[in-house]
């Protein structure tokens, strides 16, 4: 894998909710789902339950490319800060879904109390927009380059 610079790290960090966007019949739909992120294996991982529409619109849909946003809220255009990302969702199993179940409870302790279903987003590109580096800067990471 391609390595990805630390600023993208650095503003998954500081955030815990992402937009993520599914199509189903070109029918597209968004959900927000709480997130952690491991950097060791470039995975979003969030829970969902599998009756909610977009996994099932996921699930019906052949495992198809997802796309997501993860955005700061502000009024002020020179703070402005983002990240969109595409890549491939699964359901987490194994090994993974040790490791994912692990950090997700030690980031959101009160998911104790509900039976986890873990996903993972594997990203093949991730868009960094961050204004304080220049109005409209831009990094960009692709896991093909």
């Amino acid at each position: 894998m391609k390595p990805i610079d630390k600023r993208f790290f650095h503003f998954i960090r500081q955030h815990h909710v992402m937009s993520l966007a599914i199509s189903r019949d070109n029918i597209p739909w968004c959900c927000s789902c709480f997130y952690c992120y491991l950097p060791e294996h470039n995975l979003f991982v969030f829970t969902s339950d599998p009756d909610t529409r977009h996994v099932q619109d996921f699930l019906a849909g052949g495992e198809k490319p997802v796309a997501g946003t993860i955005a700061l809220e502000t009024h002020v255009t020179g703070k402005i800060r983002g990240i969109q990302f595409a890549g491939s969702m699964y359901r987490l199993k194994g090994e993974e879904l040790k490791v994912a179940r692990h950090e997700y409870l030690k980031n959101f302790p009160v998911a104790r109390l509900t039976k986890l279903h873990l996903w993972g987003v594997k990203p093949t590109i991730l868009k960094l927009t961050d204004n304080r580096l220049g109005f409209g800067k831009k990094l960009l990471w692709r896991d093909s380059e």
